[in-house]
């Protein structure tokens, strides 16, 4: 009763609690140099650029324009996005669980402050890598911005509710992170990320089509080609499926708080 009572009367503590943690979070992740932060964008330019340079000696234009490197980056990115949001969501609480016994720290203070690096980071990585492959390449688009908007927050949004899934899961039965790497390792070959959705057979449409991230990654090559429709791009589907997971994960968050904790 205390412990929600003082943060009733303290109206800046929680701010002031996920600035910290904010810190804290950018000084594990990245380090104190900016090599931490170059390596977050060194590390999408590397697959992008493989990607680029094996199949350019397979195919003579990619499926979308004419810019292998743009279509591979609007693949990759959303893919990558969810991966670390995530990845890192997930382990919030077993990375911080020290920090739990203080009384002005809780699990959610722990989880936004986790969230809200990521999303600047990738948003920044996208936005500098974007806006460098179009200046180098002179890469001339007309950008669909409120789609593209819809396709970083799709990413973010569906990382972080499997996330807040797994960082209960994951500490209630410690073999679920096996199992979850095991079924989750085809995501990088099911996800249209250096093909194209609509290439693909019916039947297999059909299958992989419940694949949120289809849809995300559709959408984001529709926000960079204006001649791609993606038709099959389903935006309440991924928000509604992905608030859904989101609310479980919080709900299973606060029911199981005390146990993670103490375990």
């Amino acid at each position: 009763m205390s412990h929600s009572v003082s943060r009733r009367h303290v109206p800046f503590q929680t701010t002031r609690v996920i600035s910290a943690l904010l810190l804290r979070e950018m000084t594990t992740s990245f380090g104190r140099s900016s090599l931490g932060y170059l390596w977050a964008l060194l590390e999408p330019i590397g697959v992008i650029l493989i990607f680029t340079l094996a199949f350019s000696l397979i195919f003579k234009q990619p499926p979308l324009g004419t810019s292998f490197p743009l279509f591979y980056a609007t693949g990759y990115l959303p893919f990558g996005i969810y991966n670390a949001a995530q990845s890192k969501i997930s382990t919030a609480i077993s990375q911080n669980k020290a920090l739990l016994f203080y009384p002005a720290v809780t699990y959610t203070d722990v989880i936004l402050g986790r969230f809200i690096l990521i999303a600047v980071t990738e948003v920044a990585v996208s936005l500098i890598l974007f806006s460098g492959l179009m200046v180098y390449f002179e890469i001339t688009i007309i950008a669909n911005i409120p789609y593209i908007a819809a396709a970083l927050g799709m990413a973010l949004l569906l990382g972080a509710s499997i996330g807040l899934m797994n960082a209960t899961l994951f500490e209630i039965f410690p073999s679920w992170r096996s199992i979850w790497r095991i079924i989750t390792r085809p995501l990088f070959f099911i996800s249209a990320i250096f093909y194209l959705f609509d290439s693909l057979p019916a039947s297999i449409q059909s299958i992989l089509w419940w694949n949120l991230l289809i849809h995300i990654v559709g959408t984001l090559r529709a926000g960079f080609y204006p001649e791609y429709e993606g038709a099959y791009i389903s935006w309440l589907y991924v928000c509604m499926l992905s608030l859904a997971l989101m609310s479980i994960g919080l709900v299973n968050l606060r029911t199981s708080n005390k146990f993670i904790i103490n375990n």
